[in-house]
């Protein structure tokens, strides 16, 4: 019996590596696109943070970071030690949480009420006038409530002369500089905050308002029952990158507010870095403190992360 044997021609398996400059070359244009940005934040970002190694070391002028000697972890159990440590940290996560109890919600509540809007003149109008203080520098925030604060001359204390009432420094009262804080914040902030929730909002089926309405829902139970389920991934998301920021309190803020007599609760990481690096030489030390901050900012946003993951399907990754 004589068996006919087929040849059986096997093809060349394609390599990865060919496949893969293959389809970046196919996509040429989008990366092109995105060189710009990329450049920045290699030259911006990760280049600076060659200077990282200066908290580890002794750092000298005259020798540069690599050529300075090294102190490990010196640094950092000096501030550890210092008496400043819990009075700063106290203050920022004051700032910071109060900011997140009271200007997390400002931006949603905006945007529902300008999503219960019929008139769509008028709705662009308030939004416009929201967006505004956005594009304000801290600067001229500042300025503005310097000088319609102020003891002399400021409009506040206008109005309190002629009401028989003594004048009133708002600007240099510890009592009184956490509620200017909180609500110059949600001013400047509140509409710009607001795009996303309305961006999320046109998401929503109209049908499943229409649905509600047959079955006899109201206004508010359309809001408890349909607008704020949609909304909560994105409330999450935003909820988790406050959480992980909670160290930010806001330096520009800050540092154009503070006076020597709010220094005892105006005192955060941000400006005491800046005083001890920049004003006091000294450079590893302050170094160490920021560097201190951004480990501490990871760790809170993968933990906060994690958790919303669990306790929800909203995460980041």
């Amino acid at each position: 019996m004589i068996v006919n044997e087929a040849k059986v021609e096997v093809m060349p398996i394609p390599k990865k590596k060919s496949q893969t400059w293959s389809r970046v070359w196919s996509f040429r244009h989008a990366y092109l696109f995105m060189l710009p940005a990329v450049i920045w934040y290699l030259v911006f970002s990760y280049y600076p943070m060659y200077g990282v190694l200066i908290a580890f070391k002794d750092f000298k002028y005259n020798l540069g970071i690599m050529g300075s000697p090294w102190e490990g972890l010196r640094y950092f159990k000096q501030f550890l030690n210092d008496s400043s440590f819990y009075s700063v940290l106290k203050n920022t996560l004051s700032i910071s949480g109060l900011k997140l109890l009271f200007g997390f919600p400002a931006p949603l509540v905006l945007a529902l009420m300008l999503n219960a809007v019929m008139r769509s003149k008028i709705k662009r109008i308030f939004q416009t006038i929201s967006y505004l203080p956005h594009f304000v520098s801290w600067v001229v925030v500042v300025t503005l409530m310097q000088k319609i604060l102020s003891p002399n001359v400021g409009l506040v204390n206008d109005i309190r002369e002629k009401m028989g009432l003594d004048s009133i420094f708002f600007m240099g009262m510890p009592s009184l500089f956490y509620p200017l804080v909180i609500t110059s914040d949600i001013w400047k902030g509140i509409g710009w905050g607001s795009i996303i929730y309305l961006a999320a909002l046109t998401n929503i089926d109209p049908h499943l308002y229409e649905a509600a309405e047959m079955d006899g829902a109201g206004r508010w139970s359309k809001l408890f029952k349909i607008t704020l389920p949609t909304l909560v991934p994105t409330i999450g998301i935003l909820l988790i990158f406050s959480l992980s920021g909670i160290l930010n309190a806001g330096f520009d803020q800050i540092w154009l507010m503070q006076t020597p007599a709010t220094l005892s609760v105006s005192e955060i990481l941000d400006t005491y870095v800046l005083k001890t690096g920049i004003q006091q030489g000294q450079f590893a030390y302050s170094t160490a403190i920021g560097l201190f901050k951004s480990a501490i900012s990871l760790i809170l946003i993968i933990t906060v992360n994690k958790i919303a993951k669990k306790v929800s399907d909203v995460s980041l990754w």
